[in-house]
């Protein structure tokens, strides 16, 4: 199996910074507590000096979404809308450990945090432009097809694990209870993406440690090096 960048995207997007986690044995609950409640918080003291808008990484994002001609107040990043959720209602809500995990990583570093089931993504993902014949899956279970152009999470199936790149993930590949072996993307585009997508890597690879005793393997991406195996 694989992720990686199309060219094209590379090409669009040159502050990129990607990071991977594929781990393995993250099936059921974990054996420790996850620290969700004090990332929650630190997420809360860093609006408190200002609201998610005015992010850096957020506003790297929003430019991007400008650049794909979408209107960024109305399609956000995944962590734009966590941060905005916890702003204007106090919590997160509680979808499965792993996915609490990542939401509360991603609202505490502002990062968009996206996590594959990997049984469920068939060969591997591209991101790239859709051609629009591709088949997303909405949470409630309703079938849509991405515009011709819009960015995608792609299957070698013609699936889109996601829509609108970091704004909407897919029903097709999501944790469900049954998981056991994930994919963790975490992308970014602001000045300091280089330091902080490590960062969110090592937080998550810690908890997948801690709380399920799940080995990691993590790989950053480039234009010259654009592919993970795994």
């Amino acid at each position: 199996m694989f992720f990686q960048h199309s060219p094209e995207v590379w090409a669009a997007h040159p502050g990129l910074v990607a990071g991977l986690l594929y781990a393995e044995g993250v099936a059921g609950k974990p054996r420790a507590d996850l620290p969700l409640a004090e990332l929650h918080q630190a997420a809360r003291q860093r609006l408190a000096g200002g609201t998610e808008a005015s992010f850096p990484e957020i506003q790297a994002w929003r430019r991007a979404f400008a650049r794909m001609g979408l209107a960024p107040t109305r399609y956000r990043c995944a962590s734009e809308s966590l941060l905005r959720r916890l702003r204007t209602e106090g919590e997160l809500p509680e979808v499965h450990p792993l996915v609490d995990l990542g939401n509360a990583v991603s609202a505490a570093y502002a990062i968009p945090v996206g996590i594959l089931d990997v049984a469920r993504i068939g060969g591997g993902i591209e991101v790239r432009p859709a051609r629009g014949d591709e088949r997303y899956l909405t949470f409630a279970g309703a079938e849509e097809h991405p515009d011709p152009g819009e960015v995608i999470f792609a299957d070698p199936d013609g699936r889109a694990h996601a829509r609108r790149w970091t704004n909407r993930q897919s029903g097709w590949s999501a944790v469900r209870d049954d998981t056991a072996t994930i994919l963790v993307v975490v992308e970014a585009m602001h000045d300091d993406a280089a330091r902080d997508v490590p960062r969110v890597l090592d937080a998550i690879a810690g908890e997948l440690g801690r709380g399920w005793s799940a080995p990691s393997r993590t790989a950053l991406l480039t234009p010259a090096a654009p592919r993970f195996e795994f």
